[in-house]
């Protein structure tokens, strides 16, 4: 095994919550270098008094990619590996030495696993594979938020997978993230033809309940002839059928639902969430026999399009509740309990168990 130097690199502003905990966890690396943007909290002082290097630099105006590409200036020519990471989150001890068991002089790039979420008894629930390890001086980033590594000219990317690399996420939910609209909408202004960001603004339009610039943008997303990625584009179909859900044009939103299910039949989310749509107009029949169809999927998919509805507690509560909407009992108990194994304190779960169970007797 060659002795590659590993240096890791993030960016940082008022992140003391997490200071201490994501130095330490990342002090395996040969050097450890954080560009911080202004914090006027104790973030600059923790991490240096954890051995971590640290540059103060203010972006202005903001922009993540332009902020990303300073602190990888801060990475010694002579470190072959960088690594990316955020203060909010934590690589699994042994990192270090997974990635020097597999590196080469050929690779440029790891993919590994992100646990981006975890549920209220501590288990990963949406969980996809990130990139973020590369080789020095082969990549710069770009776009103003979401901001991607793209390759230098005239390099060649060599990408491996090493799912045993954990890097887990634990995001503080107080933390604003009102400059990602106006953000997203510079980031298709400059680059209007990249679906990527397309998808992107629109999703955040969604969220943001702008339900006309949702569709619009969606649209165009799916429009687009570089919009090839057929997961991408179910989503994409997914958040236009919210969109007209959230205008109360139910029959649109089935139909977007449906086009989604047709995009990506290998994907549970459509059937689930059209399953739902279906429930609240109390039509059970319809709403159970797309969750059945959704449980023939087994593996959940490694991008970031997955969710966690599709795969938790919700999906057998859910089916459980149209199961006894239609009178099939035991289908209903035997759910209610696998909701429950995955969600123990639900007392609503509970107290449907045992009506559930008093009409199967």
């Amino acid at each position: 095994m060659k002795n590659y130097k590993v240096c890791v690199y993030a960016i940082s502003k008022n992140e003391e919550k997490f200071a201490e905990k994501w130095a330490k966890s990342m002090s395996e690396a040969d050097k450890v270098v954080v560009l911080d943007t202004g914090s006027t909290d104790r973030t600059v002082d923790i991490l240096r008094e954890n051995g971590v290097e640290v540059v103060v630099k203010e972006i202005n105006p903001w922009r993540f990619d332009v902020a990303r590409n300073e602190s990888l200036k801060l990475i010694p020519d002579d470190y072959e590996i960088c690594v990316c990471t955020d203060l909010d989150e934590i690589l699994e001890p042994g990192w270090k030495n997974k990635i020097l068991e597999i590196w080469n002089d050929d690779i440029t790039r790891i993919r590994y696993t992100y646990n981006w979420s975890f549920d209220e008894y501590g288990k990963p629930a949406t969980t996809f594979l990130l990139n973020q390890i590369h080789r020095n001086h082969f990549y710069k980033w770009a776009h103003p938020v979401h901001e991607v590594l793209t390759l230098l000219d005239n390099k060649k990317e060599k990408e491996v997978v090493c799912t045993d690399i954990i890097l887990n996420h634990y995001p503080d939910r107080t933390k604003s993230r009102s400059n990602y609209l106006p953000l997203l909408e510079l980031s298709v202004k400059e680059s209007p033809e990249d679906d990527r960001n397309m998808h992107y603004l629109g999703r955040e339009y969604m969220y943001y309940q702008k339900w006309d610039e949702g569709i619009e943008t969606l649209k165009k997303h799916l429009n687009l002839k570089s919009a090839t990625w057929k997961d991408e584009r179910c989503a994409s179909m997914r958040f236009i059928a919210r969109c007209y859900n959230g205008k109360n044009d139910k029959e649109s939103a089935k139909e977007w639902y449906h086009k989604a299910i047709n995009e990506a039949p290998y994907l549970r989310e459509s059937y689930v969430e059209l399953a739902f749509l279906y429930y609240e107009e109390n039509n059970y029949q319809k709403a159970y026999d797309l969750l059945n169809e959704a449980f023939k999927i087994k593996e959940k998919s490694n991008f970031y399009i997955n969710e966690e509805f599709a795969w938790n507690s919700f999906i057998y509560d859910l089916y459980a509740t149209c199961a006894f909407k239609l009178g099939k009992y035991e289908e209903a108990v035997n759910n209610v309990k696998k909701a429950l194994e995955m969600d123990k304190n639900n007392l609503r779960l509970q107290l449907n168990l045992e009506i559930m169970e008093k009409y199967l007797k």
